[in-house]
């Protein structure tokens, strides 16, 4: 089981790192590179064409400004692609690339995730993935008790300082 993360520069790659870490952390094997829709667009046709091939399963797409890399990977691939929109230096407010990932037509979707939350989009695919594997659902699991335990310590530690 195999996640591609894909960014359309190398600028995107402070927040893209979040999704390769949160793989990391999960045990779940990815590739990460940078693939422009407006640049590239040969090797992001081939990189979405080959990728099924290549054993991936997933694909994380990153992109900023007009954002056209998440739904162009999707619209030649199968596999399920989530969009991480990215608060890019043109940006307007990051609004542009959230409107540009989420505003797909009918028949190309693309799984969306908050402004450069990409941590949530590792998490998602690691989902997706866990659906066929024990183990990794296990693990995720695990992680999610982990969050509310730190929420439990952080709660009671407040009110102890309350008191």
């Amino acid at each position: 089981m195999k996640v591609g993360i894909i960014m359309g520069s190398k600028s995107d790659l402070p927040v893209m790192q979040d999704a390769a870490d949160a793989l990391k952390e999960l045990g779940v094997d990815y590739e990460i590179t940078v693939v422009s829709a407006h640049r590239t667009p040969e090797r992001m046709f081939e990189y979405a064409k080959t990728a099924a091939d290549r054993g991936l399963k997933v694909i994380i797409a990153g992109a900023g400004g007009a954002a056209h890399l998440p739904g162009m990977v999707a619209s030649i691939t199968h596999l399920p692609v989530i969009g991480v929109p990215v608060k890019s230096s043109n940006s307007i407010d990051g609004w542009d690339s959230i409107l540009s990932i989420l505003q797909m037509p009918n028949g190309i979707p693309v799984a969306t995730v908050a402004l450069n939350a990409a941590k949530n989009a590792g998490l998602l695919a690691a989902q997706i993935l866990g659906t066929s594997n024990e183990a990794l659902a296990q693990r995720l699991k695990d992680y999610k008790e982990s969050l509310k335990k730190k929420i439990e310590e952080t709660a009671k530690e407040l009110e102890a300082q309350a008191k």
